[in-house]
């Protein structure tokens, strides 16, 4: 089965800018936001996924996670199927040690929000930490892009 293992955390400057190899947009929607799993679309330049991810671990950190490539014609179809909203975010890919960040930073009613997500082997794992990584917000529901649709930052 497969898996993924993740932590997350706030960002608190934008200087991962400077640092980050690469830099793609990303629009997505929800057909499902089901706690027990989503079903997730998503456009990230000219390719088109669907993700299906299962409940998180006590920890929050290791869920099941499948995702199957489709044509961007589907998954533009498909997004217009999705429950109302979408989310929209610029992907910086920032690489610290042997591991690779994902900072998302996000628009819409999620302006001002700014995540990274680490993917780890283990749940032990240790790993270097950017200067510019803050508070650890793992297993914390509402920084799921899932929740993001339904409470957006602009509401916190």
């Amino acid at each position: 089965m497969p898996f993924e293992i993740e932590k997350k955390f706030l960002v608190s400057d934008n200087t991962y800018k400077q640092e980050a190899q690469t830099q793609v947009r990303i629009i997505q929607g929800y057909l499902s936001t089901d706690p027990e799993r989503t079903v997730r679309i998503r456009i990230k330049e000219e390719r088109g996924y669907l993700t299906i991810k299962g409940k998180s671990n006590a920890s929050g950190t290791t869920r099941y996670e499948w995702e199957k490539e489709i044509e961007v014609s589907e998954a533009e179809e498909l997004l217009k199927l999705c429950k109302e909203g979408v989310i929209d975010k610029t992907r910086f890919l920032v690489k610290a040690g042997k591991h690779t960040f994902e900072v998302d930073e996000f628009y819409g009613d999620n302006q001002g929000l700014v995540v990274a997500e680490i993917e780890l082997e283990n749940e032990n794992e240790n790993f270097q930490k950017p200067q510019w990584l803050s508070d650890e917000v793992t297993g914390q529901d509402k920084y799921y892009n899932a929740q993001l649709m339904s409470n957006p930052y602009k509401n916190w």
